[in-house]
């Protein structure tokens, strides 16, 4: 039970003060008080009664006892960095998602009290990473993980915090613009990019301290679909030299990355580029996805090629497939993808030439 009273105070000096007492009391015993000291007494009772009425409520007294007895874990910092310590180690996440957390554990935001976080501050935190130049795609997946961290501050560590605060500001955030979902890319290179591209990663590996077969690594990109950190992950082992076939490990996955172990078919090209490669290591192509991305991205840069980026090659070799006649299900089976609708939207950015072939060829057989 909540109660208030109030001390008239003299100061030394004349001046009267009123000082509110509060208290919670249970089972006889005082399990929180605090006290503020007003020039007015209508302002001392306000107060009182206030307080009395937030500490009745159950949820809100026990955010002040938390507060107080655990001040450490009382900014959106702290319980980030929780999230990072204690969920990480059980499930990695990726490098955008610790990029987003790093960044938020930065920012303005990162030293609000958890328990007075507000609509506007979610706003305010938005607002300034537009301000920053960062596009709305990107503040909607900052906010998206900071929700995560909010909304398993309750069931899995007892701390009184939810996302509600999210919840409030997301029709504001959509409606001016701050948030939006991404767009999807139809981009695909041309033929001349292809061979420009190509022929510069060519004359990079050239170079005498260039040790990473940069042109066959980029042709098995597109003919196998992989990303550029699963082709420089993919074991030996894992081959079957029969079926033509390839194990890769923990494919990215929106919900199951861990353990989901998928065998695909190294078709045509890819499955020539693999065989030719050196037994030197345990992968097939024993280097960093960073360095063979960046080495793609200075040649693409130094032809003055726009917009065009190492996942593009990816839809390349998705659409080529479709080109030839594959299935959507077949396609699936070769890019890992487990939402069909997801493929068909964003993979299927088929050549218009394509389709005039497929015309005749079709014509023809009748």
């Amino acid at each position: 039970m909540a109660l208030y009273h109030i001390e008239k105070r003299t100061k030394k000096n004349g001046d009267t003060r009123y000082r509110c007492m509060v208290r919670v009391k249970k089972n006889g015993q005082i399990i929180h008080q605090e006290s503020k000291t007003f020039s007015k007494k209508s302002q001392a009772k306000a107060y009182g009664k206030k307080r009395v009425n937030e500490l009745e409520d159950t949820d809100y007294l026990k955010k002040v006892q938390h507060r107080k007895h655990f001040p450490q874990q009382g900014t959106v910092a702290s319980l980030i960095q929780r999230y990072i310590d204690e969920l990480y180690p059980v499930k990695p996440w990726g490098r955008s998602k610790q990029y987003s957390l790093d960044l938020l554990l930065n920012s303005d935001l990162a030293k609000k009290d958890i328990y007075s976080l507000k609509a506007s501050d979610i706003i305010d935190h938005c607002q300034l990473r537009q301000k920053g130049g960062t596009g709305p795609a990107t503040v909607s997946q900052d906010i998206s993980y900071l929700r995560s961290v909010l909304s398993l501050a309750k069931p899995s560590w007892n701390i009184e915090v939810t996302a509600a605060c999210i919840d409030e500001a997301t029709p504001f955030l959509r409606k001016h613009g701050l948030i939006a979902h991404s767009k999807a890319r139809s981009r695909r290179p041309n033929e001349k990019e292809l061979y420009d591209i190509r022929a510069a990663l060519e004359k990079r590996q050239l170079k005498p301290q260039s040790t990473i077969p940069l042109v066959d690594i980029f042709e098995f990109s597109i003919f196998s679909c992989m990303r550029v950190g699963e082709v420089c992950r993919i074991l030996w082992e894992d081959i079957d030299y029969i079926k033509k076939t390839v194990v890769i490990r923990d494919r990215k996955d929106p919900r199951h990355k861990a353990g989901n172990d998928q065998t695909v078919a190294l078709l045509g090209p890819a499955w020539d580029i693999v065989i030719k490669q050196a037994k030197t290591d345990c992968r097939i192509f024993p280097h960093n996805s960073n360095s063979v991305s960046a080495a793609f991205q200075r040649c693409r840069n130094k032809l003055n090629i726009h917009d065009l980026r190492y996942h593009d090659l990816r839809r390349e070799g998705a659409s080529r497939l479709f080109e030839l006649g594959y299935k959507i299900e077949e396609v699936a089976s070769v890019t890992g993808h487990r939402d069909l609708s997801t493929l068909w939207k964003i993979y299927t950015a088929i050549d218009t030439d394509s389709l005039h072939r497929r015309y005749e060829e079709l014509k023809n057989k009748k």
